[in-house]
């Protein structure tokens, strides 16, 4: 129901969506990848708004912020980011929020999950630290991580800043701080076909805390060597 320009690819399942919003509940805008997104990063291009991430494993109910260490919170409460619908192949759907549907101009860029090549999902995790393995079917190049919970920022890694295990760097996308991490801080092991947490961190690897995760592939799985 609103018009959108998109640059879109469908093959690395990447488009980038810019529309006017309207501030109509339940709009949707196309986004170009012939398949639902598993995750949706939006920003007001005009006003100071939040960054709403929608993303498949909190479902279509929730969204979080990608500038802040908040939890997942309610995607059609007030205010409304989402609607609470999740995409479709063809469209995403907008609630009433300047975050998303502001009468300016707004930007969403879109992912949907290609096998070999990125992978979105979730882990619980164990508090540990032999903590749970994540399987993406790929060696990681980059992998950013999220607790649903609140007070965890947004964790990402990369195998050009950790070239062997453990990946013990880390940038967090919420701040503007310089790159932590340690042994013992929140480190990963970045496999052949995923990664695995390596440290009973309250930010990466809490027990019974859900995480959602998302991953671009090194090389295809078929020619990926272990680390």
């Amino acid at each position: 129901t609103i018009t959108s320009l998109v640059r879109a690819n469908q093959t690395a399942g990447f488009s980038v969506v810019s529309y006017n919003g309207t501030g109509v509940a339940g709009a949707t805008v196309g986004h170009g990848l012939g398949v639902a997104p598993s995750m949706i990063i939006f920003k007001n291009r005009v006003s100071i708004f939040e960054w709403p991430v929608y993303h498949s494993a909190l479902g279509a109910s929730y969204v979080m912020f990608l500038n802040t260490t908040d939890g997942q919170t309610s995607s059609s409460g007030s205010p409304n980011y989402t609607n609470g619908v999740a995409p479709s192949s063809t469209v995403f759907t907008l609630g009433t929020s300047g975050s998303t549907n502001s009468g300016s101009n707004q930007i969403a860029y879109c992912f949907a999950q290609v096998a070999g090549y990125s992978a979105f999902g979730s882990y619980t995790g164990n508090g540990s630290t032999d903590g749970p393995f994540v399987y993406t079917g790929f060696r990681p190049r980059f992998v950013l991580i999220k607790a649903n919970g609140s007070g965890a920022g947004w964790f990402m890694y990369d195998t050009a800043r950790s070239t062997y295990n453990l990946a013990s760097v880390w940038l967090r996308a919420n701040e503007s701080l310089a790159e932590g991490g340690s042994s013992t801080d929140n480190p990963i092991d970045i496999l052949s076909n995923g990664f695995k947490l390596r440290y009973s961190n309250t930010a990466t690897n809490q027990s019974s805390v859900t995480f959602i995760y998302m991953a671009f592939a090194e090389t295809p799985f078929k020619y990926a060597l272990a680390r």
